[in-house]
Parts: structure tokens; sequence; C-alpha cells
């Protein structure tokens, strides 16, 4: 053969490889409101970037008639792009080759990328589309998904890891996505689970759909699997690009900083009227966050679940920050076992990837109860005490009103490493707060009084104005300022130059034992 007619048949070769299961597949796909393996590369990378990894690999099954039916690429597209003009890996599975499942060769495809993310510090993003391990290869499919939970737990804090849910994810399936940073699904497409509806009717007699059972809103807001839920594919992977603007390459890199024509000096009049004057009035922390940082824009994590906590990605002065927030408008803004897991995770996540911790304080305590006693609030709760103590990248806190007891201890405080621990006027910070306290303290006088109520009014007047301040803290120093809201902005960016080189080191050991 000639050299013309060798690229002849390389061309022909390739388009094979493009059109996956063929037309009528790839038509069922689209009639589900799903795109194809390809399509969503297309949409998430930059035009024209992608390069293909593997596109010739084939199956080794020579069982059950599949040895008569084999496809180039073997159910899954693998390669390199760029987002914003920066480098990431990919997997993208495609549904219409053998319905995305896994086989001996398609896992090693997988764990091809995830060791180059992992050996040249580039982040990785899975799109995520397949029934689960290829019946006809037995063990060896059940060997190609431990070989990619390995690596996606090698590459744990060593590069981002980005999973996007686009059909089905069940039985093993699961831990992969489980193991990385980010979970993005979507609505009426998406589904996880370990065991399906018909299993979970064989054992446990329960009557449950796929969307009830493991669909995107009950993974957004029961069970926490899923960071970000959107409406269609499309949204789902302009997404990613977003999140991927905020994240640094790897974990020798700090997050990459962006220009802004918001001025580092800007003072928000407003931010004097959001909190209220009433100590128990609700009001929205994001108010608070979104006059404070870069254009007012703040990119929410885990939206839907533990509400109480906000966390999330923000930018002050071009310099990326992880945000957390207490919700004064959900619950309060208490500490319960939920958010506690929302918080840790986030806030190891920050410190693993250089990302400045930025917390806004406006916290009543842990959520009292059975029900959180018995869910185990005292080892969750220590788990985002534990993040907070490990962390060693710069740590900024502004209490804006309440910080109670061991939740005070817990957001970062002065005694935890914080490095600029701020606080407003209308901070409050004490063991409990004023009622409470007061039962306590004058239990006796209060029964004794002739008009008990009357009396505890004016014990709690007197409280709050011994206590419920933040100038005793402020004189032990506890706090390093009280600080007119409408400075928040400036002395934030002004604190992050200063702890730009901040060098901080845990001691020498294996890891800790983050009490799971």
């Amino acid at each position: 053969m000639t050299m013309r007619e060798r690229l002849q048949e390389l061309e022909e070769r390739r388009r094979e490889a493009e059109r996956g299961g063929g037309e009528a597949r790839l038509e069922r796909q689209h009639g589900k409101g799903k795109l194809s393996a390809r399509e969503r590369l297309d949409v998430l990378l930059d035009p024209g970037s992608f390069v293909e990894f593997d596109r010739f690999v084939e199956h080794r099954c020579h069982d059950f008639g599949l040895n008569e039916e084999r496809y180039p690429g073997d159910g899954v597209v693998t390669g390199y792009g760029t987002v914003d003009g920066r480098t990431i890996y990919v997997f993208s599975q495609d549904f219409t080759v053998f319905g995305g499942s896994l086989s001996e060769a398609h896992a090693e495809k997988i764990v091809k990328i995830l060791e180059l993310a992992t050996r040249n510090g580039i982040p990785v993003v899975g799109l995520n589309d397949s029934g689960g391990a290829r019946i006809q290869e037995g063990v060896a499919s059940l060997g190609g998904y431990a070989d990619i939970f390995l690596r996606n737990t090698l590459a744990s804090g060593v590069v981002p890891q980005i999973s996007a849910i686009l059909g089905p994810c069940a039985g093993g399936a699961v831990y992969s996505p489980a193991i990385t940073d980010f979970i993005y699904m979507v609505e009426g497409i998406s589904h996880m689970f370990v065991t399906g509806p018909s299993v979970v009717k064989t054992v446990t007699h329960e009557e449950v759909s796929f969307e009830e059972l493991g669909g995107a809103g009950v993974h957004a807001s029961k069970s926490g699997v899923a960071h970000f839920v959107h409406r269609t594919e499309v949204e789902a992977l302009r997404g990613i690009r977003r999140l991927l603007s905020f994240l640094p390459s790897n974990n020798a890199e700090a997050p990459p900083a962006r220009a802004t024509e918001d001025p580092t000096d800007r003072a928000e009049e407003e931010l004097l009227e959001i909190v209220p004057d009433r100590p128990n009035q609700p009001y929205d922390m994001h108010r608070v966050i979104e006059r404070i940082v870069d254009d007012g824009d703040f990119l929410e994590i885990h939206e839907r679940y533990a509400g109480n906590l906000l966390v999330g990605f923000g930018r002050l002065g071009g310099r990326a920050v992880g945000i957390l927030a207490n919700q004064p408008a959900v619950l309060a803004g208490v500490l319960d076992i939920d958010a506690s897991l929302k918080g840790a995770r986030f806030v190891r996540f920050c410190d693993a990837f250089n990302f400045p911790i930025v917390t806004f304080e406006d916290v009543p305590g842990f959520l009292p109860g059975v029900t959180q006693e018995h869910g185990g609030i005292i080892k969750h709760g220590a788990k985002l005490l534990y993040a907070y103590c490990e962390a060693t990248v710069p740590k900024l806190t502004v209490i804006t009103r309440k910080a109670y007891g061991g939740a005070y201890d817990v957001m970062a405080s002065k005694h935890i490493r914080g490095d600029l621990n701020l606080a407003w006027p209308t901070a409050e910070i004490a063991v409990m707060g004023p009622k409470g306290a007061v039962e306590i303290l004058h239990r006796r006088e209060i029964e004794e009084a002739a008009d008990p109520e009357a009396r505890t009014a004016e014990l709690e007047g007197s409280f709050r104005r011994a206590f419920a301040n933040p100038y005793l803290a402020a004189a032990r120093g506890y706090l390093d300022d009280v600080i007119d809201p409408r400075e928040t902005r400036a002395r934030l960016i002004s604190g992050l130059s200063m702890l730009a080189d901040k060098r901080d080191r845990n001691p020498p050991k294996k890891h800790g034992n983050l009490p799971l």
C-alpha cells in the first residue's frame, strides 16, 4: 500500500471510532435528552483543543458472542484538551457502545488518564454514563474498577478531580465519583445508587423509582453526594468550566488569580443594614458575601444540602478564596451533622489546593436533640474542628453576630491557628446566649422574683451588655480588631496580601486519624 492509501485507511478507521455504537443508538441517546460522548467534550473543552488517546482500543472478551461485536474505543473516549486555555485530562463514557459498560480495556484507558493527570499535575474530568461492569468479562471488569479506585485515591489532594454523572452510575461504579472532589448531576438524567430499585424491592420490599432512589434531587438535598445539579447537560458542562476557573492545576500551585476592576477599598453602606438589631432575627448571609467578594461573584457548592452552612469560592482583590459562612436564615445558622460534614470536606479541599479560607461567622452553637446526639454529632462536629485545626493555609474570620459555645472555637477561631480574626460591633461572643446563661446563673433569683419574666429580661440585658460583645475577646487578643462592617472587604484583601507567603506546617506523620 502507498502512503496515501494507508492515510485513507487511517481516516476511515478514525471515522469508524467516532461513530460509537452507530446512528440508531445515537438517536436513542438523543431521544433521552442526552448528548453523545464526543458532543459532551465539544461543550466542555475549548473548540478544536481535544487530543484523543487510545481511539483504536477494543475489548478482549471472546464469550457470549461479544467477539462478533467490536467497536474502536470500547465505550470510552479519552484524551486531553483545554478549558480557557488551561490543559485538563478527560474521559467520556459512550453509552451507545455496550451501554458504556466497563471492560478491562475500558478501565485501562481511564487508568492511563488518571496516571497521566497525577504525574503531570493536571486536573481530570470524568463524564460518567455507564450501565456498570461488563458482565461477560467477570472478574476482569471488577478488577478494572479497583484499578480506577486506586488511581482516584492516589490522585486525591494532588490534582482536582471532577465527575459529571450524565446517565446511570450504579453498583461499584459509584465509588470512583465518590472519591473525586466534585460531582455534577443533571435533573431527570443522572442516577446514582449502590443497588437499584429491583434489588431494593427484593431485599426490603420497598417500592422506589430510579429518581426517588438515586436521582439528582435526592443526592443534592438528602445524601449530599452531589455538589452541583443542573437542568441540562450543557448547563452542567458549562458549570464545570466555571468551577475550573477557580481551581489550580495541582497542589503545588496557587489558585489562578484574575484581574478585577472592583476597587480594593470599596465600602458597602448596605452592610450596615443587613444584620438586624434584634439578635434572634434571621438574615441572608448571601447578601454579606456578595457585597464583599469581587464583582459579587460567589460560586456556591452544595447549595441544596445543609443550607445552614454556606460554602463556595469567590475572589478578593483577584485572589481566589474558599468561603464558609453560617447561614442565619436556615436553622439560625446552627451547626448540625450535615453542616459539619459539608464544611469539613470543603475546608480540607481548600487546604489541599492552597485556597485561603475566609469564614463569616454567625453561629448559636451545635444543634441540640436526641437525633443529633444519637446520630453522632460529637464525632461529626469533630470532623469540622479537625479540618480547621489541620489546615495550614491562611485562615481569615469575620464574626458578624453570634459566636457561642464550642462553635466559636470551631469556626476558625484564633485558638486553632486563625491568622486574622475580625469582628463587627454586632458580634456576641460568649459561652451561650444571654437567655440560657441567666437561666442557669440566676435560676433561684428568677424563681423568687415577683415578676420572673421581667427579672429574666432585666438580667438578660445586663448579661448582654457585660459579655455579649466583641470587646472582651479583643481585650485578650482573641480578635485582632473590631471593625466597621464597611471596611470588611478592604481588611480581608489587606490580610490576604499580608498572609500571601505564610509558612506553616503540621508535625511529621504519615497522616492524622480524622474522626470518621
